[in-house]
């Protein structure tokens, strides 16, 4: 196992190796190619962080929790909402920022904000070479040839291994309040999503639970923003989601807290026996969708339009969707974990892969 402190230090590990790598960041997602383990663990530190700007650069290996505690403390969070796995999968480590982008790991409130590439100002790597690339800059409008910040992000360390990433951050809100209903059908609790996503009032965060932390069928739409607006949106999305049944407001800013993790880190399926697939489709026909896995568990995000699934054990839920529209992705189970591409996109991967990772020792059989 390599563990490099520095950036030329990663440089040299790669430039020297002739067998495959498998990229670790802080090991909790228990993805990773085959190969010798290489840790970023060691490329940790925040080398920036410019309140004011809004600017973050940041070492690949940093915790998250290091990097939201700063923020916290000028009143700013990072805009996407990154999931910990380790509930899930149900390992250790320590969840890195360089782990969050390379998966382009982004939670609830990528319906409203965007994903987590969306907010990647610059990265620097190291491709299959050895060689140290820097793309992208420090500000939001930046012309700097080809867009390699948005290549990175979701590359799953097949392409390089990230060094440092200079992030976009958001102020954290005021206030933050979670609209209820309780019962509902997964059909009707989408068309209620649904509804509160289409209206003005800014929802951040649209789930369902056909089995909630309390046993029972809750539904869930989140916003955020300055306290004198609060109640004027509260009350007008409590009107647009009445016909659908009661509707409870909760405000207790760690009740809201915990009911989006809850959702982020998919807590139903923790400490359970069975795959879990990750299901992402077009909103309005996800419960017909997930109808078709005869799942023991199904938990719904980003309005419907992500499905998480749990399976029986070596169950394959692309062979029980058939021709969806969509992609499944395995993250919890063994076998294939991300959805065949078509054809002409499978060619392009491959020359991509073919330019940066000439030796192909990069999480080798990861992303197929």
């Amino acid at each position: 196992m390599a563990r490099p402190e520095t950036e030329q230090d990663l440089a040299e590990v790669v430039r020297a190796a002739t067998e495959p790598l498998r990229i670790v960041g802080g090991g909790t997602r228990g993805m990773g190619g085959a190969g010798t383990p290489l840790e970023t663990g060691g490329l940790a530190g925040i080398e920036l962080y410019e309140p004011g700007a809004l600017t973050l650069v940041v070492r690949a290996g940093t915790p998250v929790a290091e990097v939201e505690t700063a923020l916290a403390a000028e009143g700013q969070r990072l805009a996407f909402e990154p999931m910990d796995h380790r509930g899930l999968i149900g390992g250790g480590g320590t969840p890195t920022i360089g782990g969050v982008c390379a998966g382009n790991i982004s939670g609830p409130r990528r319906i409203n904000a965007g994903a987590c590439r969306d907010f990647m100002l610059g990265v620097r790597f190291v491709d299959g070479t050895g060689q140290v690339i820097k793309n992208g800059g420090r500000v939001m409008k930046n012309v700097t040839g080809y867009d390699l910040v948005k290549l990175m992000g979701g590359s799953y360390g097949t392409l390089g291994v990230l060094t440092e990433v200079a992030l976009k951050v958001l102020p954290a809100p005021a206030e933050t309040a979670v609209l209820r209903l309780r019962g509902l059908s997964d059909a009707d609790a989408v068309r209620a999503l649904s509804a509160g996503l289409t209206s003005p009032f800014e929802v951040t965060g649209a789930a369902h639970a056909p089995q909630g932390p309390g046993g029972e069928p809750e539904t869930w739409l989140r916003i955020e923003g300055f306290a004198e607006q609060m109640s004027y949106r509260t009350g007008k999305l409590q009107g647009v989601l009445a016909p659908f049944g009661e509707v409870e407001i909760l405000r207790d800013p760690e009740e809201t807290a915990s009911i989006w993790r809850w959702v982020r880190d998919v807590a139903p399926f923790h400490d359970t026996a069975g795959d879990v697939w990750r299901i992402s489709c077009k909103p309005t026909e996800g419960p017909q969708i997930a109808s078709r896995l005869d799942a023991a568990g199904l938990l719904y995000d980003w309005g419907g339009g992500l499905i998480w699934a749990l399976l029986p054990e070596g169950a394959d839920a692309r062979a029980r969707l058939g021709d969806f529209g969509g992609h499944a992705t395995l993250v919890r189970g063994s076998g294939q974990r991300f959805h065949p591409e078509p054809a002409p996109i499978a060619a392009l991967t491959a020359g991509l892969r073919a330019k940066f990772d000439p030796k192909g020792i990069f999480n080798p059989g990861l992303m197929g």
